[in-house]
């Protein structure tokens, strides 16, 4: 595998100095940088002062029969939800908007995820096994940190019966997610090594509206969608409910991943799961507001596994999220907000099945996570030119593992684990304007953990619009990320992987450079090279949790867009990552199941309510790094193939309030391997009617 590339030479790093500088007051203001990628929908953007590479939704994407009067021209609303939090603008924010996800037939977070710069995702899809990986710019899911308003989701389970779940909100709940990096892990977390995703519900409108769709295709899929939302006086609501199933059984090659022998399909990979969500937003006055959503998810499914033998575990997953927020305005206008934060979260998961030779033995393993979090966070204008976010973040958890088997070799292993970590933080991350075109984001988070004592990591970023037309920009953030509890005191009875309480944090840093470039209204780009390095890296050496040392990652980000007529447009995602083992056994390797490059690229038409949406995807294929077929001679060094892949999406419009989508999947109907002996079914499809009223 070849691993050079040639990376922007953007020395900016040097730059990245902390400094109290206070610039003169300006009366231009400077607005931050947003970068929506992908969306095929109509960009109108002005290329003035610095709005580089912001998206504005176009104005047949605005749905007509909404009523978006104020209901009480007296009081001014103050959105308790869906409006954007003042970020820092060194680092883009990527944001992909509602019509977006609908157009890609997500059906998934991980699926709204898969198409943004810089992730890799194998865990997606027709047979995904949920634990060979999400991966932000070689960074693995709980080196990211994953919010709903907001608010923590992510529970650091590291095994796969307990890992973070993508899966666990509606769709049709979802009004946006947005991506964040560089300072704001001084904001969300000291381990947003990789990231920072905040998925953002609807809220109600003023009319009140129901919309439901169904969908049936390939493999008996099904899934249902239904949403009422609406407000009365001072009251938004927004009601959810979405149903999926699918068995995912269909032919696979020899030596796949949970084949059958007995008739070649793929075996106990299939789904199903219920998802609730609600939320109320109640305007107390002019200056106050309250937000509660709820979240709650069923899941019920089969494992399927890159080991042998065959894999008959099932996994049930039950998960509640409950957030409550009070905003208010203390100043007169938006120069100073305070929001309050109060949040629930916990994730039930049970693994059982029969194991051993003829499955003669059974095994249970049950991880019990309950989070309670609260968040106090204001931002505060102190000038023209000087913005500061700061506040306290505070997070206790408590899990309960236990695990048995009635194999008497692993007998030693069964016990019961009750264990909790506080984890309390300050953070702050002040904004200073030197000039029009020049702005400096310094942070820091001091973090006080009841188990790994107390830590500082800094952050800083720059950006500096050369002219209307280029900007350039950079970051660096420290980071530590803390082992699982499960890591350090639960057996993981499939794996067999025992815990280590002497685990080390994971620390290290990560840092960007890059250009932006609005070339004209039609014509967008943007370039990014990305690098970190991690010592301490946890992994698996002779079945125990161990810090396996360092991995160093290396990469280039390039996205673009280009909208060559009215009712056409077109993006282009490209992601080169090297992450490089540096220590240990595999010194020198690519970090498993992560591939050198991933490329994305779509093209849509839209009018009228037609739309037609075509996307590719290549992939160069995954390092084999887990449970290699030694009979068939496979090594860990070995790579998968790489692959190309087209989706075809579409919707016909009926009537006003009435449409038909189509997704047609895997055109090309190559069954090619996403990772680790895991492949895709070839060619499926869906077909679905939406309606509103």
């Amino acid at each position: 595998m070849n691993k050079s590339f040639v990376f922007l030479p953007v020395s900016l790093l040097s730059l990245l100095v902390a400094f109290p500088v206070i610039a003169n007051d300006h009366k231009n203001k400077q607005h931050p940088v947003n970068l929506d990628i992908p969306s095929l929908s109509e960009i109108q953007i002005p290329a003035t002062n610095a709005e580089l590479l912001t998206q504005q939704p176009a104005a047949n994407e605005v749905e007509p029969e909404e009523d978006i009067t104020p209901t009480n021209d007296a009081d001014i609303s103050i959105e308790t939800i869906g409006e954007k939090d003042a970020l820092p603008e060194s680092t883009p924010t990527y944001v992909i908007e509602k019509e977006e996800i609908q157009k890609q037939g997500a059906t998934s977070v991980a699926d709204v995820l898969k198409r943004m710069p810089g992730f890799a995702i194998n865990d997606v899809g027709h047979g995904a096994d949920i634990h060979t990986g999400t991966y932000y710019r070689g960074a693995s899911i709980n080196q990211s940190v994953f919010l709903i308003n907001g608010r923590p989701i992510n529970n650091n389970i590291n095994t796969y019966h307990g890992a973070t779940d993508l899966n666990s909100i509606p769709i049709e709940a979802i009004e946006r997610v947005e991506l964040y990096s560089g300072a704001a892990s001084s904001l969300y977390g000291s381990s947003a090594f990789g990231g920072v995703v905040n998925i953002i519900t609807k809220q109600g409108y003023s009319k009140a509206k129901l919309t439901g769709s169904a969908e049936f295709g390939s493999l008996n899929l099904n899934n249902q969608q239904i949403t009422y939302a609406g407000s009365t006086n001072k009251v938004k609501y927004n009601f959810s409910f979405e149903r999926y199933f699918i068995d995912n059984r269909y032919p696979v090659p020899e030596g796949a991943a949970n084949r059958n022998p007995a008739d070649g399909y793929l075996f106990n990979a299939d789904t199903a799961t219920s998802t609730y969500f609600g939320s109320i937003g109640l305007d107390l006055d002019a200056k106050n507001s309250l937000n509660l959503d709820v979240t709650t998810l069923s899941s019920r499914r089969g494992l399927i596994y890159f080991g042998f033998p065959l894999q008959r575990d099932r996994l049930d997953h039950d998960g509640l999220n409950i957030g409550l927020s009070w905003k208010t305005r203390l100043g007169k206008d938006n120069d100073s907000n305070l929001t309050t934060t109060i949040g629930y979260n916990q994730n039930y998961f049970s693994t059982y099945g029969p194991t051993g030779p003829g499955g003669i033995f059974y095994r249970t393993g049950v991880l019990d996570t309950k989070q309670i979090s609260a968040r106090v966070d204001h931002e505060w204008k102190l000038s023209e030119n000087n913005q500061l976010r700061w506040g306290l973040d505070l997070k206790n958890t408590d899990l309960k593992g236990d695990v048995f088997s009635t194999n008497p070799n692993l007998s030693a292993q069964n016990e019961k684990e009750d264990r909790s970590v506080l984890n309390t933080a300050l953070f702050a991350v002040n904004t200073w304007k030197i000039s029009d075109d020049f702005l400096i984001d310094l942070g820091l988070r001091q973090s006080f953990d009841s188990q790994f004592g107390s830590y500082l990591n800094p952050s800083a970023g720059l950006r500096y619009a050369i002219n209307p037309v280029v900007a350039v920009r950079g970051s660096w953030a420290g980071a530590q990320r803390n082992p699982g509890l499960d890591q350090l005191y639960v057996f993981d009875t499939v794996h067999n992987w025992k815990p280590n309480p002497d685990l080390k944090p994971e620390t290290g840093s990560t840092w960007t450079a890059g250009v932006d470039f609005n070339l004209s209204s039609n014509l967008l780009a943007q370039f990014t090279y990305f690098g970190s390095s991690l010592d301490n890296r946890l992994g698996i050496i002779a079945g125990r949790w161990e810090n396996v040392g360092l991995v160093d990652t290396n990469g280039l980000e390039a996205a673009l867009q280009f909208r060559f007529a009215r009712d056409w447009s077109t993006f282009v995602n490209y992601t080169y990552t090297d992450a490089e083992i540096k220590t240990g056994m595999g010194k020198g390797l690519q970090l498993g199941l992560i591939p050198y490059s991933l490329l994305q690229a779509g093209i849509g038409y839209q009018k009228n309510g037609w739309q037609a949406n075509l996307y590719m995807t290549y992939n160069s294929g995954t390092r084999r790094a887990l449970f290699t077929n030694t009979a068939a001679g496979e090594k860990n060094t070995d790579f998968s193939s790489s692959f190309v892949n087209l989706d075809l999406s579409g919707r016909i419009p009926i009537s006003k309030n009435l449409g038909v989508t189509v997704y047609l999947e895997n055109l090309l109907g190559e069954q090619y391997e996403k990772v680790n002996r895991i492949y895709s079914p070839g060619f499926t499809f869906r077909l679905g009617l939406t309606s509103s009223i």
